[in-house]
């Protein structure tokens, strides 16, 4: 856990953050700084507890660090639970004696006072700044789908066949005694017929690349802004 000395942070950038005990107990959340009104020194740190309706106790910055996580104070929790509240903005003397004798504390008692400002009154005036980011959300999806057709195919293919032709050859040649007998000679013909055979074959590679554009869309939105109007007998020239 990282620590800090008070010396070295604003502490009135530390409203609001969580205040833990020396055993790290969770006492509360910082409400108010309060300042000695001559030497405008931190004095003392205005914890709400929430241990009773609306009150605040407080604790000396004496002793106390900033950590990762807040505000570490030098006490418990029930010392701190056990010390005088304050709902008023100035520490009276009475108040501060009585906080003094509570955390054993010496030193010379006077007024302490709520909020480092200057002496003069003031207002602070607020506005809401609007930030506009993005988010990934779903925008569709691309798909490849492959699908079968059949399709029919006409290929023309020459086919040879033999075809049988008589001849005739005069010859005259005796052949002395001879046995007329009948006689059959088959001569065997051929013919040619398609024969269809298919292979699978790639053709083509298909796929998705994804790209992507910049498009320019305007954000519509109310924000709010804080005036301050000066009434009353004002000089001009400040």
């Amino acid at each position: 856990m990282q620590q800090q000395e008070m010396n070295s942070v604003r502490l009135d950038e530390l409203r609001g953050e969580p205040v833990v005990d020396s055993a790290g107990e969770k006492i509360g959340k910082v409400e108010e700084i309060y300042y000695d009104p001559e030497t405008r020194a931190p004095e003392w740190i205005g914890i709400g507890t929430g241990f009773l309706t609306a009150k605040r106790v407080l604790v000396p910055v004496e002793g106390a660090q900033v950590t990762g996580d807040g505000l570490m104070v030098a006490y418990s929790r029930d010392h701190v639970k056990d010390g005088p509240d304050v709902d008023e903005n100035e520490i009276t003397y009475e108040r501060e004696a009585e906080l003094n004798a509570h955390y054993g504390i010496t030193r010379s008692t006077g007024p302490s006072t709520g909020a480092a400002t200057d002496e003069d009154q003031a207002l602070t005036r607020s506005e809401e700044e609007i930030e506009v980011g993005t988010r990934q959300v779903d925008a569709g999806t691309a798909r490849l789908r492959k699908w079968v057709e059949t399709e029919p195919v006409s290929l023309d293919v020459q086919l040879r066949r033999e075809v049988a032709t008589v001849t005739r050859e005069r010859i005259d040649q005796p052949v002395g005694d001879h046995d007329f007998a009948e006689e059959t000679v088959d001569v065997p013909l051929h013919a040619e017929k398609p024969v269809v055979q298919k292979q699978t074959v790639a053709k083509e590679r298909i796929g998705v690349q994804k790209d992507v554009r910049t498009d320019t869309q305007t954000v519509r939105d109310e924000v709010r802004k804080e005036h301050v109007e000066v009434e009353g007998d004002v000089d001009g020239s400040q």
